[in-house]
C-alpha cells in the first residue's frame, strides 16, 4: 500500500483522512428529500475558498450521464478545483450529489463509482513500479485490500490495458515511458475501476497526436455507454469539436451547455478577457 501512497497523491480508493470533515459538512447541509433531481452528478453552491481568495464561487450545474463534458478557462479560473472539490479532496462549501436510476445520495458517499486521473505533474513517476502494478490499482476497492488480486480482476486490467493499447508494455516501469504512454497507463487504470464517473484533470498535456486521438476515443465511447464524463482542457483548437458540451469557467460559471451554444465570442470574451478564435 506505501505504493499507492506515493504514486497517488490523490487516488481515490479509500477516502483520505481530510475528506471526513468535508462529509460531515456535506451532509449536514444535504437537503432530506431530492426529488425532481436530474440524473448525473448535481453540484450545488459549490465554492472554495483559499484564505482570503475565492478559487471557486456558487459553481451549481449538473453533469448528466451520456455526455461528454469539457471544462474550460484561463489559468488560476478554478478547473482543477472544481474536481478535487467535487471528490472530497480539499474543503469546499456546498454540496455534490449523485442520482444514479433514482438512488440520490452525496458523492463523497460514493466514491467507489468515480474514477480520476489526476494532472501528470501530481504523480511520482520515480517510483518503481510497472505498467501492471498501476492498472491493477484501479481494482484495490473491488479486490479489498490485503488480498489478492482475483483471476476475474486481472482480466480486467488486461483487457484496459488492451483497449489503451499498452498491453506490450506491461512490465514496463512507469518512469521509462514517454508522456503519451503514461496517460494511457493511468487511463486504463480508471478503466479498470469499472466506475461510472470518470473525471480526468488536463490529460492531453504533453502527449502525442495518437494518444490524442485514442483517448478521445475512449472517452467517447464511456460517454455513449451512459457514463458521467469531464475532462479538465484547455486547448480551444479542434479538439473542442469532441466535446459534447461545455463548462466556461472563471472561478464562478461562465456558461455551460451545448457546445455550439456556448462557445460564443460575448461568453469567450468574459472567460477569458479578449477576442478567442475557436474551431467551434
Amino acid at each position: 500500500m506505501m505504493m499507492q501512497a506515493q504514486l497517488l497523491p490523490y487516488r481515490l480508493d479509500f477516502k483520505l483522512q481530510n475528506t471526513a470533515p468535508i462529509a460531515t459538512a456535506m451532509e449536514k447541509t444535504a437537503p432530506r428529500t431530492c426529488m425532481g433531481l436530474p440524473e448525473g452528478v448535481t453540484l450545488q453552491h459549490l465554492s472554495v475558498k483559499y484564505r482570503t481568495v475565492e478559487a471557486l464561487q456558487d459553481v451549481s450545474l449538473t453533469v448528466p450521464p451520456g455526455r461528454l463534458v469539457g471544462i474550460f478557462g484561463p489559468n488560476g479560473a478554478g478547473k482543477s478545483t472544481l474536481i478535487k472539490a467535487m471528490l472530497g479532496l480539499i474543503p469546499a462549501r456546498g454540496q455534490v450529489l449523485y442520482n444514479k436510476d433514482g438512488n440520490v445520495r452525496p458523492l463523497i458517499d460514493q466514491l467507489d463509482q468515480v474514477a480520476y486521473v489526476p494532472q501528470r505533474s501530481q504523480i511520482d513517476w520515480t517510483y518503481p513500479a510497472t505498467v501492471w502494478d498501476v492498472v491493477l490499482m484501479g481494482r484495490t476497492r473491488r479486490t479489498g485490500f490485503f488480498r489478492r488480486f482475483s483471476a476475474s480482476s486481472k482480466r480486467t486490467a488486461l483487457v484496459a490495458l488492451e483497449r489503451v493499447g499498452m498491453a506490450e508494455l506491461h512490465d514496463r516501469p512507469i518512469g521509462q515511458l514517454s508522456g503519451g504512454q503514461q496517460q494511457r497507463v493511468f487511463l486504463a487504470r480508471a478503466i479498470a475501476q469499472e466506475a461510472s464517473i470518470f473525471c480526468l484533470d488536463e490529460p492531453f498535456t504533453g502527449i502525442d497526436q495518437k494518444t490524442q486521438d485514442t483517448i478521445f476515443q475512449i472517452l467517447r465511447e464511456l460517454a455513449d455507454a451512459g457514463n458521467v464524463v469531464m475532462v479538465v482542457n484547455h486547448d480551444l483548437g479542434e479538439s473542442i469539436q469532441h466535446f459534447d458540451d461545455i463548462l466556461l469557467l472563471n472561478r464562478s460559471v461562465v456558461a455551460y451547455g451545448d457546445r455550439t451554444q456556448v462557445l460564443t465570442q460575448e461568453n469567450l470574451y468574459q472567460t477569458y478577457g479578449g477576442r478567442v478564435l475557436v474551431a467551434a
